[in-house]
């Protein structure tokens, strides 16, 4: 997960969220020794990253240990160039070496 720099705490808002008791027990055990509050802060910067279009991931090709075939369904953008995959053209879902799937375009595997 992209992590951003990080911002003192004295520069935030205190905000509340209801969870339900085992997502917050569930986001603990995820989160480690990074803490579940940051863990839910990087969380939501990636999805408003994602949204807006700024998300750019920081893939190398040596995570990639298989790559299949696929179509997409929607438009997508590839991890590792950052070229956008329209809807109905031809991909490569690229699994990586921590079990993720991840949009490739049909080129970004080349040397």
């Amino acid at each position: 997960m992209y992590t951003l720099p990080r911002t003192s705490t004295t520069d935030m808002e205190v905000t509340s969220i209801r969870l339900e008791r085992e997502l917050k027990e569930r986001l603990k055990d995820l989160a480690k020794n990074q803490g579940y509050q940051a863990l839910i802060r990087d969380i939501l910067w990636n999805y408003v990253q994602q949204k807006s279009g700024e998300y750019r991931p920081q893939f190398s090709p040596e995570e990639i240990r298989a790559s299949l075939s696929a179509t997409a369904q929607q438009e997508e953008r590839c991890v590792l160039t950052g070229k956008i995959i329209h809807p109905q053209e031809p991909m490569l879902l690229g699994l990586t070496s921590n079990g993720d799937l991840v949009p490739l375009s049909l080129d970004s595997l080349d040397n």
